[in-house]
């Protein structure tokens, strides 16, 4: 490129600050989450310079991330600015420009950034890989205990317990709000050009194609394929060989329509763990959806959902939905809640021993992709994202991400409104009427989750809604056969 380091540092400052801005909604709000903009020119070689990370032992590298992991409420955003604010702006181990230069590679990349960045921070403090591993085991694994420890009490407590099942009843169209918010938030940075940080409509869509697609049940990864290869070429402005990557879909489309109609739910994935959830089939699962979590933890769910409730059958949606409300109440990168996913698989298999293992093994599976991209080392991977074609690959699938979550949501959406699995100890003459008073107040709890989220801008609104809306389903949904 013919600008220089001084020039490119101002710039990136500039774009991916203002990007991490809008994707945290409102800078005015959560100033712990604005990045600086440094007004002193940059050393030529600031991105090379690490005079000031302290050079720590594996065993502080350990504990320091640890700590991190124990203060991760809020999800990504609150996790993000933590890191930044202790290690950037206070600590000053790197400069505000080479953070947000480094954030803007996690962006693009699959995987949870604030993870990454746990191991790039590691890695820089250990001098080499074995502290950037250090760094993301430390900052995951208490979230792992917690999350799998909530996963045995709501198998050996919740599932039999009307208590219990009436707030995670009320958790449901929280949780699908979170889902259809999350859609927007992600499409704020999603549908931006990479080149000027413009809206791109080409991106846009390709979302809305990948919707149409989903609700017509073609299959997820061919989808992902598709649109990233097509934007390789659009991004180049090379129209026609983009245009005619869709045209080769279509045809394909058409002529599977005619020999065989149109695809069913189960052609949405690939049946990874179908029916059987056995250890190495849980790990393939956490393997696809990690590889495949562009732009943050939600872009999992759709992946997750299809192979564990729509194909293998082996879990319900409610319990899905529940899974994603424990993921929201502990301090973990939301993407943990698959180690929930993966003790249900496991205690459907073989029970407590193997739901263990399972859990263990679906989230080595779901973090590998991300361990593998930041241990690689951070010079390799902004080669990666800056190569045209790839650049353009990758934002042509993080576009069509958004549409294929959009149809999840609004499908969680249906099911949270009209779930009535609370009521099978209610007498058959009185369901419909329990059924239809539970669906009026499960919109309206719908409606205000979503108003919430809207109209304040704090990171720990999404941790609030899910104590509250817990303490709710008291009131609101405690049923059995004697009081009605």
């Amino acid at each position: 490129m013919a600008s220089s380091p001084c020039d490119d540092s101002v710039r990136i400052e500039k774009n991916i600050g203002d990007n991490l801005t809008d994707k945290n909604d409102n800078k005015e709000n959560d100033s712990n989450i604005v990045l600086q903009v440094e007004s002193t020119e940059t050393p030529l070689d600031e991105f090379e310079d690490n005079s000031k990370v302290p050079h720590l032992s594996y065993w502080k590298i350990f504990v320091l991330f640890l700590d991190f992991g124990i203060h991760a409420w809020g999800g990504p955003v609150a996790q993000i600015a933590l890191i930044k604010e202790r290690l950037v702006t206070k600590g000053q181990w790197i400069s505000h420009a080479r953070f947000n230069r480094v954030y803007g590679v996690y962006q693009i990349l699959p995987g949870p950034e604030a993870t990454e960045l746990c191991m790039f921070f590691g890695f820089l403090a250990g001098r080499g890989r074995i502290g950037g591993l250090l760094g993301g085991l430390g900052f995951i694994i208490p979230g792992f205990l917690l999350i799998l420890l909530f996963s045995f009490i709501y198998v050996k407590i919740g599932l039999n317990n009307i208590y219990f099942n009436a707030s995670f009843r009320a958790l449901q169209p929280i949780v699908a709000a979170m889902v259809l918010r999350a859609v927007h938030k992600i499409g704020e940075h999603s549908f931006l050009s990479h080149r000027n940080k413009n809206f791109n409509y080409w991106l846009f869509g390709l979302a809305i194609l990948s919707a149409i697609q989903s609700a017509l049940n073609l299959n997820f990864l061919l989808t992902l394929a598709v649109c990233g290869i097509a934007f390789m070429f659009i991004d180049r402005k090379m129209y026609w060989l983009g245009l005619f990557v869709f045209v080769l879909e279509f045809i394909g489309f058409g002529i599977y329509i005619k020999f065989k109609g149109l695809p069913s739910p189960l052609s949405t994935g690939i049946g990874i763990a179908k029916e059987i959830p056995d250890a190495g089939h849980i790990f393939a699962l956490g393997l696809l959806a990690g590889s495949l979590s562009f732009g943050g933890a939600y872009t999992t769910i759709p992946f997750l959902q299809v192979e564990a409730v729509t194909i293998g059958k082996w879990m319900l949606k409610q319990t899905f939905l529940d899974a994603i409300a424990i993921g929201q109440i502990l301090p973990s990168p939301l993407v943990m809640f698959s180690t929930f996913i993966g003790y249900w698989g496991g205690y459907v298999f073989g029970g407590h021993g193997w739901a263990v293992l399972e859990a263990l093994l679906i989230s080595i599976g779901i973090l590998a992709p991300c361990f593998f991209f930041t241990i690689m080392g951070h010079h390799i991977l902004e080669k990666l994202v800056r190569n045209k074609f790839l650049s353009g690959f990758f934002d042509g699938i993080t576009g069509s991400v958004v549409g294929i979550i959009a149809v999840t949501a609004l499908d969680l959406l249906k099911f949270s409104i009209t779930n009535i699995a609370i009521l099978k100890n209610v007498p058959p003459e009185k369901r419909d009427l329990v059924a239809a008073q539970h669906s009026s107040v499960a919109a309206v709890l719908y409606v205000l989750s979503l108003a919430a989220l809207y109209s304040f801008k704090k990171s720990i609104v999404p941790l609030l809604l899910v104590i509250f809306g817990a303490i709710a389903g008291q009131f609101l949904f405690v049923v059995d056969e004697l009081n009605n």
